[in-house]
């Protein structure tokens, strides 16, 4: 019999993803099921999980998982690790989640210290709500509500939340990483594990952002927005480890 070399994660349910085509949920949801069983961590671990295009990612995680209130994911994640210190928590959130209306729960839980994972994924839009403009949306990006463009004079620059957060002394591991290519698959599974790995050793708080892409929203195929996130996302995003618990990185 021949070995068995690619199969299901034990942490991913047996069926298929809600998500649109060309959309990278689906292969962060991978990597985060991948490190879990790897981790041997399934049967204590606890996602929380947004409202946004990934709400409904309980149905897919095969493990207990929370549904927080609008921005509410690492307040939610913060009261489960308090009261259970042996689980092994992690928000699930999108950027309209995390860096608008869930910036200040974001900042203050990092700000503390709290011993949780964040996945935070950044696709410069809002997208289940239709492609309005996100705090992470580009300079000139046309979205939904700036139909000419975001315009730095009125609507500010897109907030780099990964360098925000290395300012704070309770954020230990911070990297941002992209699904683009096979080849930056593996470097984003990697950070990934390296952050759920310093939440086993409680030494703070982790955070992996993820540049992704919608192309429903942005109006592309799949193949056009994967171009384009790599010509305009990763310029003004750069990949790396951004912080590390010895420091920020140089």
């Amino acid at each position: 019999m021949a070995d068995k070399i690619f199969a299901r994660p034990q942490s991913l349910r047996d069926m298929p993803f809600h998500y649109c085509p060309g959309c990278h949920h689906g292969i962060i949801h991978r990597l985060v099921a991948e490190v879990i069983d790897e981790l041997g961590v399934r049967d204590r671990a606890v996602g929380v999980v947004p409202v946004g295009c990934s709400v409904l990612a309980y149905e897919y995680f095969n493990f207990d998982t929370v549904q927080a209130a609008h921005g509410r994911a690492p307040a939610a994640a913060t009261g489960v690790k308090r009261v259970h210190p042996d689980a092994v928590v992690f928000t699930y959130q999108g950027d309209g989640d995390l860096a608008a209306i869930g910036c200040a729960e974001i900042v203050h839980a990092a700000a503390r210290g709290e011993k949780i994972t964040t996945i935070f994924v950044n696709n410069a839009i809002y997208g289940m709500t239709g492609g309005q403009m996100a705090p992470t949306t580009l300079v000139d990006q046309v979205t939904t509500t700036s139909p000419y463009g975001r315009k730095q004079d009125s609507a500010g620059s897109p907030i780099r939340v990964s360098e925000m957060l290395a300012t704070l002394d309770g954020a230990k591991f911070i990297a941002r990483v992209a699904v683009n290519n096979p080849a930056n698959m593996v470097k984003a599974k990697a950070a990934v594990k390296k952050a759920f790995e310093l939440q086993l050793g409680g030494e703070g708080f982790g955070i992996v952002e993820v540049l992704s892409t919608c192309p429903t929203n942005l109006g592309m195929t799949p193949v056009e927005a994967t171009s384009w996130l790599e010509k305009n996302m990763v310029p003004l995003y750069p990949l790396g480890v951004v912080k590390t618990a010895e420091g920020v990185a140089k």
